[in-house]
């Protein structure tokens, strides 16, 4: 693989926040080019969910509506949160379907074959779908300080704005329980039975993971936590800052491998971009890799140097989900996979 060519920090390069930027050529190639309108329009809340219904985002923004919202259309990984929660949103946009058709990892538990995709990959938006969905409300994530709709592509989206009103959930510079809290806030105001079983013992098992890797990185302060991305060319360091859940583990007290403030500059706090050659610039013990489909996996990456870094012949590498979804259900398992390898990890760096 050749020397990494610079990114420059775009809107378009944040498509891997938090631990790869830069990947939109990659993510343009991952999942089908034509919007999916396998299903019908309609989408429902649970009925008990009436009367007029508003909801203040993260951008400030207050959305008023005669009624609850039932045509909502949503960024996949939001869309996947409130299925959690019992809401189904039927019309979603963002890595939804891999190539062969199967659930992107993004997707969580929904069954796709049902979902109208208007676009399946970065700058694909099928406007004149959309509009004839005709929605309510429009739902995503925001990665940036100025309120910028996550996948909701720039050439189109004074087009968009018109046809319905959005809401912003910021994934930006916080710690993961902000998110999941403003979903969980969101979900009880469409109509969801948040005193549900499954809903609460969801809640208590996050809980219950998140004091389970405080333990474990009191514990083994010595075990340093790398968190990594794969590309062609490049191969991406995160910073523990922006990232809500790095902010989150970092928190909890988990030792971070991280590059100086001053290298994260130019990506705007986000990353370092390294050479294949150049991989082994920091020593760690646990490496966690980008688990996106736009992304390569480990058992992909055929470059010597990585194969000869201490924690992957230590078979010391583990997933991480840069866009977690934002539900406590869906974060359970990355929480206790890294608190399950600091425990276990061998002192390698």
């Amino acid at each position: 693989m050749s020397n990494a060519r610079p990114v420059p920090f775009t809107r378009r390069g944040l498509l891997a926040a938090g631990g790869a930027l830069g990947l939109g050529a990659a993510l343009a190639a991952c999942g089908d080019n034509d919007s999916d309108t396998s299903s019908g329009s309609d989408s429902s809340a649970p009925a008990k969910a009436s009367g007029p219904w508003s909801f203040k985002d993260d951008r400030g923004t207050t959305v008023k509506l005669d009624k609850v919202p039932t045509k909502i259309v949503a960024f996949v990984g939001v869309a996947a949160a409130l299925h959690d929660y019992g809401i189904e949103v039927k019309g979603v946009f963002g890595p939804t379907k891999t190539k062969d058709g199967k659930a992107d990892v993004q997707a969580g538990d929904m069954d796709v074959s049902k979902l109208t995709v208007f676009g399946n990959v970065w700058d694909q938006f099928n406007v004149e779908e959309y509009a004839a969905f005709a929605p309510e409300v429009l739902i995503t994530t925001i990665f940036d300080g100025a309120g910028t709709l996550w996948y909701v592509p720039a050439a189109s989206a004074s087009k968009i704005a018109k046809l319905a009103p959005s809401v912003g959930i910021s994934v930006y510079d916080r710690q993961l329980t902000a998110p999941l809290q403003r979903v969980w806030e969101l979900a009880e105001s469409l109509g969801a039975d948040m005193a549900a079983a499954q809903v609460t013992d969801a809640k208590k098992r996050f809980e219950a993971a998140s004091q389970r890797l405080r333990a474990a990185a009191k514990a083994h302060p010595d075990i340093k936590v790398l968190a990594g991305s794969a590309a062609q060319d490049v191969f991406y360091v995160s910073g523990s800052n922006l990232s809500v859940d790095l902010e989150y583990f970092k928190a909890l007290g988990v030792n971070f491998v991280e590059p100086s403030a001053s290298v994260l500059k130019a990506s705007g706090g986000w990353f370092e971009n390294l050479s294949w050659e150049n991989v082994d610039k920091y020593k760690a013990d646990i490496i966690m890799m980008d688990d996106r489909t736009a992304t390569i996996q480990p058992a992909d990456i055929t470059e010597a140097t990585w194969k000869k870094l201490p924690a992957v012949k230590a078979g010391q590498v583990i997933s991480r989900s840069p866009e977690p979804i934002p539900s406590y259900d869906k974060c359970v398992a990355m929480v206790e996979n890294l608190a399950k390898a600091i425990e276990t990890a061998k002192k390698v760096s």
